[in-house]
């Protein structure tokens, strides 16, 4: 009876753990990694050379190398396959609210609208580089990189997703979106970028940045 009762237990707690979303997407990569079944990448932005005022906030989370130059890793979702929750028998999107996450595959998942930032890296001696997956963008001597956002839902109403790992989202307005069952703190990212006529460029339904001539990314960990 026992071991009966123990069964039926996990088959329930299997039945009602949160997955991912369907689709494909990227995050932000933190220390403790990426999900499981997720690939990753990494893109090194070339920033100013002269009077280098790059930053990051204290006590980050962010997995990458951080100095005079920048080094993000990204954790991408790149099966298209649909994700259905058992107890409700619906495919499992992700749900609404005001947050941002990284395109992948050429498109938002349902509900996001697309954005776009461009950095405007190092001009001289640029030695930007990138390995592995990364969200869609343009990786070259410059950087631009696409985003989905939404701002359908408050962001006090917190939104279910998996819990077993901490995760980034990318911060739509001045708040960061409520996750059941994690703590959320702000952190961010920001790169000195080329001094010399400056292109820095941000269109669409782009995330909460601080836009000029350097560029300053505001980021939610979950943990």
């Amino acid at each position: 009876m026992m071991q009966t009762t123990l069964a039926l237990f996990l088959v329930v707690a299997c039945v009602h753990a949160v997955q991912w979303p369907q689709g494909k997407y990227s995050l932000v990569k933190p220390k403790s990694g990426c999900p499981s079944g997720w690939v990753q990448g990494w893109r090194h932005q070339d920033n100013e050379d002269n009077d280098n005022k790059n930053a990051l906030s204290s006590g980050h989370h962010f997995s990458g190398i951080f100095g005079r130059n920048t080094r993000t890793d990204y954790c991408s979702k790149i099966r298209e396959e649909k994700v259905t929750d058992w107890t409700t028998w619906k495919i499992v999107d992700w749900p609404k609210g005001t947050y941002c996450i990284l395109r992948k595959g050429g498109k938002c998942p349902k509900g996001f609208a697309n954005g776009h930032v461009h950095w405007d890296d190092e001009d001289s001696d640029n030695e930007n580089a990138v390995g592995g997956t990364l969200p869609d963008g343009d990786y070259d001597r410059n950087t631009g990189i696409q985003y989905c956002c939404r701002t359908d839902g408050s962001t006090n109403t917190p939104i279910e997703l998996p819990t077993s790992k901490p995760f980034y989202l990318v911060r739509k307005l001045s708040a960061c979106q409520q996750v059941k069952g994690m703590s959320v703190r702000d952190e961010f990212i920001k790169t000195d970028d080329e001094d010399k006529d400056n292109k820095n460029s941000w269109s669409g339904n782009y995330p909460s940045i601080a836009t000029g001539r350097n560029i300053i990314v505001y980021y939610c960990y979950y943990s």
